[in-house]
């Protein structure tokens, strides 16, 4: 599927990803880094949205978490509108959240087609890869977290070579993380739109 290039809105995709390229339950390897300025950054990055979209895996993750936290990011997070991408669930028990279980694909482009503020995905899953490979990400922002873990990596086997520009590098919000942005290549843009 061809990216749409008229789109409205971006959608922004952010991950926490080690040393070694691993993205695979950053809970469990990321929490030490992930301190108050990383904290207070994620928030505005989430105000700056309109709507998170995620995988199944995502939510099932988020959706014990957040309900039941407190604070700023927690209140956003729950308040704001939500979808999720799944064939196999069938409803959603958090609030403000919607199931859609057709083309991942082809909804995203119709969400990106409406008037509105930034979309968000966490993470790279299986989700995120296949908005990757549909050129559908607009802004992808890694922040590398100094470890070397055991996990599922970044880049899966199966998915499509694209190319990326550089927006920005420089050191992450707390001592030790390293952020990087990109935005697709001119050159893949031009081929998908």
């Amino acid at each position: 599927m061809n990216a749409i290039s008229d789109s409205s809105r971006r959608l922004v995709q952010t991950a926490l990803v080690s040393l070694n390229g691993v993205i695979g339950e950053p809970l469990r390897w990321a929490g030490p880094y992930f301190g108050p300025g990383s904290a207070g950054h994620s928030l505005k990055v989430l105000q700056r949205s309109e709507a998170m979209l995620m995988g199944r895996r995502t939510y099932e993750l988020f959706s014990r978490q957040w309900p039941a936290a407190s604070g700023p990011y927690a209140e956003h997070i729950n308040a704001m509108r939500k979808y999720v991408f799944s064939s196999t669930l069938q409803e959603a028990e958090w609030t403000n959240t919607r199931v859609i279980a057709g083309d991942p694909v082809k909804a995203v482009a119709e969400l990106k087609r409406a008037p509105g503020r930034d979309l968000i995905v966490y993470g790279h899953g299986q989700f995120g890869q296949t908005l990757c490979d549909a050129g559908l990400v607009d802004e992808l922002t890694l922040t590398v977290v100094p470890v070397f873990v055991d996990g599922t990596t970044y880049y899966r086997p199966g998915a499509l070579s694209r190319s990326w520009e550089l927006v920005s590098a420089g050191p992450g919000r707390d001592p030790g993380l390293v952020s990087l942005t990109y935005r697709p290549a001119r050159s893949d843009s031009a081929a998908n739109g």
